[in-house]
């Protein structure tokens, strides 16, 4: 039976807006925890910490993120654990954006002058001391406005979730649109709304680049 396209049903994509934050905010914790340890891998003076941390970013940056999503669901199984739906998904945006962030916050550490990291060894301050008071703070301020980018493409990626059933904002509008035979108003409704949550983020990322160039002048 075909179902009329009504507030009920305009309720329905609305409120699956709260799951698709939720599984970004998530994922982009997550991923911030990841992506720091990554980073400081990256830089470190451990050669195998190094490699390891170059591996890990290519494969998930060079593998599609639906790829990522199906080895994880239906992956673990086959070695004996079993996720929901909801969880493969965080586990996936999380190495997903532990990947990338830990790639864009390794190349703010990178940009802070070498002359730093020489000054503060020969003050007699330890490792964890240079990176913590010193270089960390300086670095997170270069690479707010590449952060804050990836953040609106984590977002938009979250509705690769649909495919495994989790009912986000897609997969909230398939159901919808099954039910109503209305793709065309439901997929523009779920677009806008898309747009709505990205497109602040987005001009906030634009005006931290905006104050960052002009800061450096």
């Amino acid at each position: 039976m075909i179902r009329a396209f009504g507030w009920n049903e305009f309720l329905i994509i609305v409120m699956a807006v709260q799951w698709t934050i939720a599984l970004s905010a998530i994922a982009f914790a997550g991923g911030s925890i990841g992506g720091l340890l990554i980073a400081l891998m990256r830089v470190s003076d451990m050669r195998a910490l190094r490699l390891f941390a170059t591996g890990f970013i290519r494969v998930f940056q060079g593998t599609p993120l639906l790829m990522q999503l199906f080895l994880i669901y239906y992956g673990l199984p086959l070695v004996g654990v079993s996720v929901p739906a909801w969880a493969a998904v965080a586990i996936a945006l999380t190495a997903h954006a532990s990947a990338y962030l830990g790639d864009i916050w390794r190349g703010a550490i990178q940009a802070i002058p070498r002359g730093q990291f020489e000054a503060a060894r020969a003050l007699g301050l330890h490792y964890r001391s240079i990176m913590i008071d010193a270089i960390l703070p300086q670095a997170f301020k270069i690479s707010l406005p590449a952060t804050v980018g990836f953040l609106v493409q984590l977002l938009k990626g979250t509705s690769l979730a649909a495919i495994l059933g989790f009912i986000e904002l897609t997969r909230a509008g398939q159901i919808v649109s099954n039910q109503t035979f209305r793709p065309l108003l439901v997929f523009g409704i779920i677009g806008l709304l898309y747009f709505l949550l990205c497109w602040p983020l987005s001009l906030f990322g634009r005006r931290l680049e905006m104050r960052l160039s002009q800061g450096g002048r």
